[in-house]
């Protein structure tokens, strides 16, 4: 996952300028209403019950996943948490698939074997939400702010374990879950085994969801999803990602989802816009067109401070909370049993 580059930023400037003449026709067009916000509609008052997470079981799955140590894709730990994470699943009712590929290494150009883990509750049902998190970690700690331990040892603790801890201790619900829609999890592998960031591919096992959604459809669609993505920060604050709170066919579900937490009175979901971000939404999205939202702290650091963690030694189970990776997994679980 990264931020929007200076570049990037450019192009969406002469982009915008170059339709510039459009401007006054779209302004006197009659108000089109978002194509699925009625989906993410509550059917009445907020029914809001005492958090059903267990905050300090959710910080020991993540620090279970952290002592494996590295994970990144290929890797020997990798292997050692899909072990893991399939026994989880498994043993709390979900039905577990691995969706293998290949892709070439950066560096060596040999071939890498991945697999995202698929997770479904309730298979027999057609319309379906998924909600997912990368599980693989960066091979090092490339942003260190020390150049000779850029090389060491990176457990990802906030990015690429608190995702997948939120997404385990959510697994103890399903079966108490009386919503109509079905519920899959997806695990993508493959999102940051990047060395070099001007030349390595992002996004790999999402990628390969999303195509292999289009090439071959399943018998159910999916609704809606939700990406979480470094939301175990201790101090931790959720503005809506740029891109979820603008695309035209999420905007409703990231305002309802925003909306619902208010009336939790979960102050860590802040309504307004955040950073403009690349991350496995935008497969999702841009080529599954699947309503994608990311929840996702970027600012993963100390209060007031010009220090982040993020792509550092210092992302460690230590700088995370149970109390953050419970309050986010109770705001979805809340939206998802209210939704019409």
């Amino acid at each position: 996952m990264k931020r929007l580059d200076a570049a990037s930023w450019f192009l969406l400037l002469a982009i915008g300028l170059s339709i510039v003449g459009l401007a006054y026709v779209v302004a006197r067009a009659p108000a089109v209403p978002d194509a699925e916000t009625t989906l993410y509609t509550a059917t009445g008052p907020l029914e809001v019950a005492q958090n059903p997470l267990d905050a300090d079981r959710t910080f020991r799955y993540l620090e279970e996943i952290c002592r494996i140590g590295v994970r990144f894709s290929g890797s020997e730990g990798m292997q050692q948490q899909q072990a893991l994470l399939t026994r989880h699943f498994e043993q709390l009712g979900g039905v577990v698939q691995r969706q293998e590929f290949r892709v070439r290494h950066p560096l060596t150009g040999q071939p890498v074997s991945m697999a995202n883990l698929v997770v479904q509750w309730h298979p027999e049902r057609r319309e379906r939400i998924l909600l997912c998190a990368h599980y693989d970690t960066r091979p090092f700690p490339d942003r260190d702010p020390d150049p000779q331990a850029r090389r060491g040892v990176f457990v990802g603790a906030n990015d690429g374990g608190s995702g997948v801890a939120v997404l385990m201790e959510l697994a103890h619900l399903w079966s108490k879950y009386n919503g109509k829609l079905g519920v899959d999890y997806v695990l993508f592998d493959g999102e940051e085994l990047v060395y070099d960031e001007d030349r390595d591919e992002y996004f790999l096992g999402s990628r390969y969801f999303a195509e292999s959604y289009v090439r071959s459809p399943p018998a159910y669609r999916y609704r809606g999803a939700i990406l979480l993505d470094m939301v175990g920060d201790k101090h931790l604050n959720l503005p809506q990602e740029h891109h979820s709170a603008t695309w035209r066919d999420t905007r409703g579900m990231t305002q309802s989802i925003w909306k619902t937490a208010q009336q939790m009175g979960v102050r860590e979901f802040i309504p307004r816009r955040g950073y403009q971000l690349r991350d496995d939404h935008l497969m999702l999205h841009d080529i599954a067109k699947i309503p994608a939202c990311d929840i996702i702290d970027f600012d993963y650091g100390p209060p007031g401070q010009r220090v982040s963690y993020w792509h550092t030694r210092e992302d460690t189970p230590d700088k995370c909370s149970g109390e953050s990776m419970a309050k986010v997994g109770w705001v979805v679980w809340t939206w998802l049993s209210n939704l019409r």
